[in-house]
């Protein structure tokens, strides 16, 4: 609900919006403006004040304080009247009182649209929009977050998404601040607060005496000008006249006779709380925050911008074609918040489809077994929002599907897609196959997940679900149309061609980005060892993603490549010579990294598994205790990163280096090189240690098992690891 309502206020009212916004920012420089332009403060009396007026002015009628400090003085040139901005020091004139033509132009668009009333009502629509719309949109991103708590840490959307978030999360205070007292200002121009204080009824007897000395005042004498509104003299020759003093005390009248108080009204809490409010509205007074205000609000256009363009993408996620329910053999089902998860749900119905299946692609809400008269089985393909929560669309799904028994004809896949860096990983998902579990569903699959929107990850769980469907098929997603760069090889170092397993360690020179396209995130992702490149090879529209063995700060990207047999994008890489460019883009893996801590790094590798876990290393300048285990065919042919690994074992960045070669003269596994360190690996983990694996599925369900094997003794399980995000793989 926050979200529909968030979205479609911002497309009724974007014109609105970035209209009164962008009059906002203007005239949010005046403020700052006059701040330079005004004379120096005096830390005098309202006494002196008015007496260095009247002395340059003598026909001075009304000296007025902004809250910015300006003091302006109304008085007459010959019989014209004149207004000028005063020197406190002096009392002279230093310049025009008038407000800029174009400064009162905009004021009076900003305010009313140059409409009248009709437009500060439309006006204060605006604002409540505004309103509103950052305050759905600050849930939102508490939401998205995961909680309060982690709303400041680093954004984890991408393109379009990833500024929308970055721009709303730094102008939201700013954005809620102006609306909130735009409406304040709109309720008081209508009369909708209660009654201030009003104005002090004039005196009914004054003494009829004139002539009194400024200075000779005892309250002006002790008002000083920091707190002076207006000092209004008394008409020339009418002693029926008095001194109309306004401060931000309250206001009153003095006897221009005797000098003495003849009424006073103390400032009402509704005349202190619509100055305030003014204030923070227009900067007047507080320069430094009419400027902030004037950022945020700068900030609108932007947000328009991306949230329209974020909205339309998303609208082009999962068009799929799909048989009806009632004809389908196979029902997959969709929660997503963002739309991500429906790009699966197309690549998964059009393998199904290809291989003779009838699918039919919905929404998790329309879980309704009775409607499926031919479907055989359910995939249920569930995003994670949050912090374990539900997305927008599925919030009553768990309700619903509690309450509808398991059909004996259909069986059941659950598979969670989420983010490992939150404590609760793919919490929705788990909580539907817990349910299912309980209430006595048929598993067509076990419940697995998804991490990143990680196409390694939906790929290995599709050659599951191939097996169990007993089909023939490959899900080779991917998620989104990525813009490509273009990245030039720099150099190669080549392994394994004289036992012709050729494997290259290929490093490329980072893209050049414009300074446009790095303010507004348009350039090449910046990355760290362990995230992703995808590669287009020619002649195919996917990507191939290898793990990278450096970060952006290391000013190179780096990777390991084995040429396979047919491999259409690992033989086009291996044949590179420097010079040469491929097209290739980041993707984020945030997941497989060290954690930001000063425990022990368990790194377990092997062939080009090695390069993520070597880019660790590369970037451990401050000695942290990693311990390598890699393993590899032979150490004449496959000795991976030889020379740098002796180096950073050396300098202390890897704290030992073990090796293991399968073709060796005592061969060996990297696995029987674990299960020998045994003793040390539970010192280490017991220690708050961290494993990283990368390489083959084969080589990690052995790693797993030697682990698991390793650390029953202690009752230490991965399970429990994989939950603290201290054992975490990068399996292909």
């Amino acid at each position: 609900m926050i979200r529909l309502l968030h979205r479609w206020f911002a497309l009724l009212a974007t014109v609105l919006l970035v209209t009164l916004a962008v009059s906002g920012v203007a005239l949010s420089v005046f403020p700052t403006m006059e701040a330079l332009t005004i004379p120096p403060a005096q830390q005098i009396t309202v006494a002196q004040l008015a007496s260095r007026v009247r002395d340059a002015e003598p026909t001075v009628e009304q000296i007025r304080r902004a809250p910015s400090g300006r003091i302006t003085a109304y008085y007459f040139d010959g019989d014209q009247a004149a207004s000028a901005v005063i020197d406190p020091a002096t009392g002279k004139p230093v310049g025009p009182a008038d407000t800029p033509a174009v400064e009162r132009w905009l004021i009076n668009f900003h305010r009313a649209l140059f409409l009248g009333d009709q437009g500060r009502i439309i006006t204060a629509v605006g604002a409540a929009i505004m309103l509103l719309m950052s305050i759905s949109g600050l849930f939102l991103l508490v939401r998205r977050a995961g909680g309060w708590r982690y709303v400041l840490r680093p954004v984890r959307d991408q393109g379009k998404g990833q500024l929308h978030s970055v721009i709303a999360r730094v102008t939201l205070p700013g954005l809620i601040l102006s609306s909130l007292t735009a409406l304040w200002m709109a309720a008081a121009t209508f009369g909708y607060l209660p009654e201030g204080s009003g104005t002090q009824p004039f005196p009914a007897t004054v003494s009829g005496k004139t002539g009194i000395a400024l200075d000779a005042i005892s309250t002006l004498q002790t008002t000083p000008i920091d707190e002076l509104r207006s000092l209004n003299f008394p008409s020339a020759n009418d002693a029926t006249d008095v001194f109309t003093l306004k401060t931000t005390a309250g206001q009153g009248y003095l006897d221009q006779g005797t000098g003495a108080v003849l009424a006073w009204r103390a400032m009402s809490w509704v005349d202190q709380t619509s100055d305030l409010i003014t204030m923070l509205h227009t900067g007047q007074g507080m320069a430094w925050l009419g400027l902030l205000l004037g950022l945020c609000a700068f900030g609108v256009p932007f947000l328009g911008w991306t949230g329209i363009a974020s909205w339309l993408s998303r609208r082009g996620h999962g068009k799929v074609a799909s048989v009806s329910a009632s004809a389908a053999d196979t029902i997959v089902l969709v929660a997503s918040e963002t739309g991500t998860t429906r790009g699966f749900a197309a690549t998964l119905q059009s393998a199904l489809t290809s291989n003779g299946l009838h699918v039919h692609v919905g929404s998790m809400t329309g879980f309704e077994p009775a409607r499926w008269p031919k479907a055989k089985r359910i995939i249920l393909l569930a995003a994670t929002y949050g912090d374990g929560a539900a997305p927008a669309c599925a919030s009553g799904f768990l309700e619903v599907f509690k309450a509808v028994p398991p059909c004996p004809h259909l069986s059941l896949a659950v598979l969670g897609f989420g983010d490992r860096s939150f404590p609760h990983f793919c919490g929705f998902a788990a909580q539907i196959a817990e349910i299912a579990k309980t209430n006595g569903w048929a598993e067509l699959l076990p419940f697995d997940t998804i991490d990143r929107q990680s196409p390694q990850d939906f790929s290995r769980w599709g050659r599951n679900l191939a097996k169990a469907l007993d089909l023939d098929f490959e899900l080779n997603h991917q998620p989104a149309t990525a813009k490509t760069w273009s990245l030039t090889l720099i150099s190669r170092r080549d392994y394994g061609a004289s036992v012709q397993a050729m494997t290259a360690i290929l490093r490329f020179d980072l893209p050049k980005a414009s300074l446009w396209q790095r303010l507004t995130g348009q350039g090449f992702a910046p990355f760290e060892a362990g995230d992703l490149v995808g590669i287009v090879p020619q002649g195919s529209d996917l990507p191939r993603f290898y793990s990278l063995a450096s970060s952006s700060k290391d000013g190179f990207l780096e990777i390991c490549v084995r040429k396979h047999a047919g491999g259409l994008c690992s033989g086009q890489l291996t044949a590179l010579e420097p010079g040469d460019a491929i097209p290739a883009f980041v993707r984020h893996n945030p997941a497989f990294r060290p954690l930001k801590t000063r425990k022990p790094v368990i790194l377990v590798g092997a062939g080009t598994g090695i390069g993520p876990l070597v880019g660790f290393a590369r970037a451990n300048a401050a000695h942290r205790p990693m311990h390598l285990y890699f393993g590899a065919r032979h150490p004449g042919s496959d000795a991976l990163y030889a020379e740098e690994l002796l180096n950073w074992s050396q300098d202390g960045r890897l704290a030992s280096v073990t090796t293991a070669y399968s073709r060796a003269q005592t061969p060996a596994y990297v696995q029987d090189s674990l299960r020998k360190d045994a003793a040390k690996l539970c010192s280490l983990i017991k220690a708050g240690g961290q494993v990283l694996v990368c390489g083959g599925t084969d080589m990690a369900a052995g790693v797993a098992a030697a682990l698991s094997d390793i650390l029953a003794g202690d009752g230490i399980h991965l399970s429990t690891l994989k939950a603290q995000g201290r054992y975490a793989e990068d399996v292909y």
